[in-house]
């Protein structure tokens, strides 16, 4: 379990309804009061978030036109514990993952294109 805390757009199909999954599960074991210390400690998890990210995947999720029927309605916690390095998990995201490199790549090539556009019109 992990929370990628990535842009959603830059998950592939599996990254992106797996990461969403795995929001329903750190959810379960807070009210199971599981340990989650592992993930906390290894920058896996950022506690007082876990609502905010389900919400931005679900909104991916969304407007990729899947269905989704599995609210969160309450973060399990407003304790602040753990830091998810974003740069960190896109690199390892594109290290195991094809599609998630060719989205991270086509979202570059489009952020120069459009860098290169304003620099014409300026």
């Amino acid at each position: 379990m992990r929370m990628w805390n990535t842009p959603p757009r830059l998950l592939c199909r599996q990254h992106l309804l797996g990461e969403h999954k795995e929001m329903h599960m750190f959810v379960g074991a807070f009210r199971r009061q599981i340990s989650l210390y592992g993930y906390i400690e290894g920058g896996m998890l950022e506690t007082a978030r876990i609502k905010e990210r389900h919400d931005a995947l679900v909104s991916e999720m969304e407007h990729r036109g899947y269905m989704h029927l599995s609210p969160i309605d309450v973060n399990p916690t407003d304790e602040v514990r753990g830091r998810v390095d974003v740069f960190a998990n896109l690199k390892e995201l594109a290290r195991r993952c094809a599609r998630c490199a060719l989205l991270q790549k086509e979202e570059e090539e489009a952020f120069e294109q459009r860098d290169r556009s304003c620099k014409r019109s300026a």
